[in-house]
């Protein structure tokens, strides 16, 4: 799957700048996770991006879909959720801490 694959699914209900935003949180994620790779040898970017295209699937909102490309930052790469915070806002942060919280 690549981000454009999810970024066509996202147009067909959200607005051009949730898409920028979107887009912008999928580079991030993939700046983040750039060396690691899956069990199986595959790129570790692909899991969050799958994550977020169910969440297309459903037509869930911008921030949720951010949330799920951003949502193995904090725990796998140590990035700080005052950074995703800072980056993506508020609820984006709160969205990432809680799945983070689920899987402990």
């Amino acid at each position: 799957m690549e981000v454009l694959d999810l970024l066509k699914k996202t147009a067909e209900y959200l607005p051009p700048a949730a898409q920028a935003g979107i887009e912008r949180a999928y580079q991030f994620a993939a700046r983040a996770h750039e060396r690691q790779v899956r069990l199986s040898g595959e790129p570790f970017i692909q899991h969050p991006l799958q994550v977020a295209y169910t969440l297309a699937l459903l037509q869930l909102d911008s921030e949720c879909i951010t949330a799920a490309l951003l949502h193995d930052v904090t725990e796998d790469c140590g990035v700080p959720l005052e950074v995703i915070e800072k980056e993506f806002g508020a609820p984006v942060s709160r969205l990432v801490d809680g799945v983070t919280k689920i899987s402990r």
